[in-house]
């Protein structure tokens, strides 16, 4: 039995990036993956209310294909998107209820705290109205998914104990970054007492598919296990974790998760320093060296989004990927109504407060100029 009484392996399937055909999620295709995860013995899925078509998907795949008993679904609430009244962000979970079809949830998250979000849950004052629904049956288990300081994580969970766990980004990569600080954030969950989902193990997919200089440490420990392995068995092996999500989005992602993931070992001393190498090599990778303390951005006559700047370009340094750098430059900057990088007049005020002295008006230059 596994954490909160429930028998739950440690892989999940995370429901954002189902399979496409003709722009549509691929209800068929889900099927054939949703009947070899269970087959496989894993129970757990994890879809949300903001992930277009997911939560339909999921009663035509699962929930009207299988007894309730069978597995666990998580789904989450995200108060902070459109909503103007309390009345509307419970509706939220109205529309869950009738678009899944599950009858009750058995994990049920408050949908990426932090930052201006929190803001949302605290004024409608969802933090009353999820007990509430748990005291009805209609939800097993409450907690909350997170993204930002671990300081305001601290701050979360000492005001409400009666959050059962966390969902933290989490991979080997993020583990001591600056901007993310995954580590410092899994540590105030376990503080706190409260076990963990992971998320984003895999970097979006990226760690299936790291700098090459990190992919050749581990072809060289082990050539018969994928990239995107060692990610995910990293995640797995911390203690106090639930389970891993994974966002699968085709059945070769699913066969291989469940080939290493079917009978889940910890990571052995020798894995573990071969994980170690890795995160060397990436930290080794000359990037802007932003800790994302924003005192810049106080500064910034502009409003421009320094921070988001120059996490978006590190993206693009270390995955050479621009889709996700400007994925992050979209969330970071243009999601916090900030300004681009081109749009800085040099006026030099945030190098004058930077603890990290770093030439900012240059590294911005550069940034608008790959990111344009």
């Amino acid at each position: 039995m596994g954490y909160l009484g429930e028998e739950i392996k440690k892989l999940g399937f995370g429901l954002m990036r189902l399979p496409q055909k003709d722009g549509k999620i691929d209800i068929e295709q889900t099927k054939v993956m949703v009947d070899k995860f269970l087959d496989a013995g894993f129970t757990y899925f994890d879809t949300a209310w903001a992930y277009a078509g997911s939560e339909d998907a999921i009663r035509q795949a699962l929930v009207e294909r299988y007894p309730r008993e069978k597995f666990q679904l998580a789904t989450k609430n995200a108060a902070w998107i459109n909503c103007k009244t309390r009345e509307e962000a419970i509706a939220q979970f109205d529309t869950s209820l009738k678009q899944t079809g599950a009858g009750y949830f058995d994990f049920y998250l408050l949908h990426n705290l932090g930052e201006s979000r929190t803001k949302a849950f605290d004024d409608f004052d969802m933090w009353s109205w999820i007990q509430e629904m748990k005291a009805e049956g209609k939800i097993k288990h409450i907690g909350f998914s997170f993204h930002s300081t671990p300081e305001e994580l601290e701050e979360i969970l000492t005001k409400h104990p009666e959050m059962e766990f966390v969902q933290l980004q989490i991979n080997y990569a993020d583990w001591e970054n600056p901007a993310i600080k995954s580590r410092e954030c899994y540590e105030v969950a376990r503080k706190h007492g409260k076990p963990v989902i992971i998320m984003e193990p895999v970097k979006g997919g990226m760690l299936a598919n790291p700098p090459e200089q990190v992919q050749e440490v581990f072809k060289q420990a082990n050539p018969n296990t994928s990239i995107a392995s060692w990610a995910i068995k990293f995640a797995a092996s911390l203690d106090g974790v639930i389970t891993v999500l994974s966002g699968m989005s085709n059945i070769e992602q699913m066969e291989d998760n469940i080939s290493y993931m079917k009978d889940f070992t910890k990571l052995s001393d020798e894995e573990e320093a071969t994980i170690k190498k890795a995160q060397e090599i990436m930290n080794s990778i000359p990037i802007i060296p932003c800790t994302t303390c924003n005192y810049c951005a106080k500064v910034c006559p502009m409003k421009i989004g320094i921070s988001g700047s120059f996490t978006a370009m590190n993206y693009l340094t270390l995955y050479n990927d621009m889709g996700a750098a400007k994925h992050q430059e979209d969330w970071l900057v243009s999601g916090h109504v900030l300004k681009k990088a081109s749009e800085c007049i040099k006026c030099g005020k945030c190098e004058q407060v930077c603890p990290q002295h770093i030439k900012i008006r240059q590294e911005l230059e550069k940034v608008a100029e790959k990111l344009k």
